[in-house]
């Protein structure tokens, strides 16, 4: 096929060797099916912001570091170079998330470099070497549907050991590969630890995942694992191989109310004397001030 504009530079290095056909068009990406160095691979291509239509919200974006001071200031300030700084770190979250999934062995797709806006990656295939489906394109039998999913939970354990949480996790973001499901799509993970929707993303994660394998096990809606997984990794206790359930205690006991209006109480009146002692230097700053210049001008 005619080589794509954007992969030309790529071709033109000798970092592909010939463009085969296009995978997938979707909203965020072009998806084209390569040769780089003897290998069949991916080549995902990045649409422009203007052309894509996934809102960059700021819930995913909390708690990703940014070290420029500079890049920082003006990504806050959505100066048109903060706004281009903006789209190059959203695009730089999915490269960075699959080689820091991939080096916790976290199945999801080899990277293999990311170039201009295209990240190379491995091609991921079913046991016939064609193209792997989505979970959402398959029917799958109730032993395979148990096999899947504790695969999944395995790989949502590992991912957030490693400090992330997908954010965006369904059967439409993962693939079924000869050697299991693969997860993809990455761009708005978040991080765990940072982040303070981190925990309902996570458990919306996994309950996503629990109704879609509990279609072909039913026995697999009653599990709770999110709740589980997310208690463990707050206590410290969370660890690649931990040992997991699916079942998750609640918490029953009655809220003491009386207690609860103490503990508001003591917060607001905490607030109201930090702000009363805020106002008093501010006050005292401001008089200080006009004394010097007072001074100043008795001087000249």
């Amino acid at each position: 096929m005619k080589i794509p504009k954007r992969l030309q530079p790529l071709v033109e290095d000798g970092l592909i060797d010939e463009v085969e056909g296009q995978l997938m068009s979707g909203k965020e990406a072009q998806v084209f099916v390569v040769r780089s160095h003897g290998e069949r691979r991916c080549a995902k291509v990045f649409k422009e912001a203007k052309q894509r239509s996934f809102k960059q919200a700021v819930q995913y974006q909390e708690g990703r570091r940014e070290r420029n001071s500079r890049r920082s200031r003006a990504m806050a300030k959505k100066t048109r170079y903060g706004q281009k700084e903006q789209e190059q770190a959203w695009l730089n979250a999915e490269v960075d998330a699959l080689y820091r999934l991939a080096a916790a062995e976290v199945r999801v797709p080899k990277p293999f470099g990311f170039i201009d806006g295209v990240l190379l990656m491995e091609m991921i295939t079913d046991a016939e070497g064609l193209t792997a489906p989505r979970l959402d394109d398959v029917t799958l039998t109730a032993d395979e549907a148990r096999a899947h999913y504790a695969k999944v939970i395995g790989d949502v354990v590992r991912m957030l050991c490693a400090g992330l949480v997908h954010g965006d996790l369904s059967e439409f973001n993962v693939l079924l590969a000869a050697d299991g499901p693969v997860i993809i799509d990455l761009p708005q993970a978040v991080d765990a630890a940072g982040n303070n929707s981190a925990a309902w993303m996570f458990e919306r994660d996994v309950d996503n995942m629990r109704r879609y394998f509990g279609r072909f096990a039913p026995e697999l809606l009653v599990t709770d694992y999110g709740k589980e997984i997310w208690s463990l990794f707050e206590a410290g206790d969370l660890h690649p191989e931990s040992e997991l359930t699916g079942c998750f205690e609640h918490d029953t006991r009655e809220v003491d109310v009386d207690d609860l209006m103490t503990v508001i109480d003591d917060v607001r009146e905490e607030e109201e004397e930090r702000r009363a002692l805020l106002s008093g230097e501010r006050d005292a700053g401001v008089a200080e001030a006009a004394a010097d210049w007072r001074a100043d001008h008795d001087e000249s």
